[in-house]
């Protein structure tokens, strides 16, 4: 879907850059006027109208040039997150069990959930004959689980496949980890203090609007995020959505989508905004 949604925007005369840090986020005053970006050490300034950003919050505060006030900082600082690493699996069966994914609770092993992606889609099987697994591993960012080596957990996904069960004599072809950090917005004890500062502090940019789980520091399913974003879209086109609306404590996307739409319409005589870079 990703694919398509890429080569669409290419089409309509837009860039997709993949493996692109943000270095800078230039403001002046409560305004974006740039983002300072670096692939294979070379920077990019893009400058732009409109800004979307579905980066975690703590990494949007903390690249603001020049820094917010240092209680929206320290705010930012107090956000906690935990983070996931994938373990996908090829093996030699085209069928191992009919689920989906699978929740583990066993305490036995350190996997928490399976997905058999041929299962979802043909189309996420290397090759006809084979299953592709993935084994999930929630964790924090820098603890063992996290820095074990590549090898060390293909070989332990591979063992707590056949300790569940769950690979039916197959064996494994291929290996590949996957590791993406602050996964996982964490709701402590304190966390809506905290949001609550960087929230209004956020609302009060002109042209500057964060979508999706990270965006917000929501636990949004993926529905509730793609939702996010384009509400966002149809913000630049001259409608007016609150997006902090949009969460799973609240409302499903169907009647989120319902109600915005008979609340909210485009005034006729706006004129159509300038494309806005996306911050991810």
């Amino acid at each position: 879907m990703w694919e398509c949604f890429g080569a669409a925007i290419e089409r309509g005369g837009g860039q997709v850059r993949l493996n692109t840090e943000v270095l800078q986020i230039k403001r002046d005053g409560m305004r974006v006027r740039s983002v300072i970006t670096q692939n294979a050490g070379q920077r990019i300034e893009v400058e732009g109208a409109r800004f979307i950003s579905s980066m975690a919050l703590v990494d949007l505060i903390n690249r603001l040039d020049p820094p917010p006030p240092r209680e929206v900082l320290a705010a930012a600082a107090k956000l906690n997150y935990r983070s996931f690493l994938i373990v996908g699996l090829v093996l030699d069966r085209a069928n191992l069990f009919p689920d989906n994914w699978v929740y583990v609770h066993s305490a036995e092993v350190k996997v928490g959930r399976i997905q058999n992606f041929g299962n979802w889609s043909a189309a996420m099987v290397p090759q006809p004959g084979k299953t592709s697994i993935g084994m999930e591993y929630f964790c924090n960012e820098g603890d063992a689980l996290w820095t074990l080596p590549d090898d060390q957990l293909i070989r332990l996904a591979t063992e707590e496949l056949a300790a569940l069960r769950l690979a039916g004599g197959a064996g494994v072809e291929d290996g590949v980890v996957i590791r993406q950090p602050r996964a996982y917005p964490v709701y402590d004890g304190e966390y809506r203090t905290q949001l609550g500062v960087i929230q209004d502090y956020i609302k009060r940019f002109e042209n500057l609007q964060t979508i999706g789980r990270n965006g917000m520091h929501r636990y949004n399913n993926q529905d509730h995020s793609m939702l996010t974003g384009i509400l966002a879209v149809k913000n630049l086109m001259g409608e007016s959505h609150d997006l902090w609306n949009v969460n799973t404590e609240r409302s499903y996307y169907e009647e989120f989508a319902a109600t915005a739409s008979k609340r909210s319409k485009p005034p006729e005589t706006e004129a159509a905004p300038d494309v806005a870079p996306h911050v991810a």
